[in-house]
């Protein structure tokens, strides 16, 4: 096995399992109206521009904060705040719309565990569910475009930009990727300097 892979030890055991975020369909026009009115926002929003721009109006919109799943996209379009898992597939999904390549992205970043008890308060006082913090370290989503062959991007929706490949430790470091790609995908991807593995959960190394 590839030495960068993250072996599931107590550290990454519990997002081990976790599929990437979804947004659900009721089978109705009530969700078709509101994937529409997505896309007819963000064509509008890219106003000619480079179909490979970040679609930072998502951020715009909507504020990172708790989201209850299952979510349909009738609901999704309306909230006031959606988390990174939401806002990442409304990204991963407006990237597809466009004609670019992407694949959902979980992502694992270290921060404070002052930070992450902040976070916690936040979800706990709103219902939802905490399973994405363990101590210091948070459970994050993002979406991994395709710009040249196998050569990805990674977006970060809820904060809107380009995630740096580049990693130099501290406050808000990436410590871990997996991307998700299918069968007939390529099963592995460059990323910078950095070897991405399809499926698996990746280390990234912090200069």
């Amino acid at each position: 096995m590839n030495n960068d892979i993250v072996e599931t030890d107590d550290l990454y055991e519990k997002w081990q399992h976790w599929a990437a975020s979804k947004i659900s369909h009721h089978g109705g026009t009530c969700c078709e109206i509101a994937r529409e009115w997505l896309f007819a926002m963000d064509f509008s929003q890219l106003n000619g521009g480079s179909i490979f721009s970040g679609p930072r109006w998502i951020r715009q919109r909507y504020n990172w904060g708790p989201t209850h799943w299952a979510i349909y996209w009738c609901e999704a379009v309306q909230q006031n705040a959606l988390d990174c898992g939401a806002q990442a597939a409304l990204a991963n999904e407006v990237f597809s719309v466009r004609g670019v390549k992407s694949y959902p992205v979980q992502l694992v970043q270290q921060f404070t565990k002052e930070a992450t008890n902040q976070w916690s308060l936040r979800w706990d006082g709103e219902d939802t569910a905490v399973q994405w913090i363990k101590d210091d370290l948070i459970y994050h989503e993002g979406c991994a475009i395709v710009a040249d062959n196998n050569e990805i991007k990674i977006w970060d929706a809820s904060a809107a930009w380009w995630i740096n490949p580049k990693q130099f430790g501290g406050y808000g470091s990436l410590l871990a990727v997996r991307l998700f790609a299918a069968p007939d995908d390529p099963d592995s991807f460059q990323w910078g300097d950095n070897f991405i593995a399809a499926n698996e959960w990746q280390k990234i190394k912090s200069l």
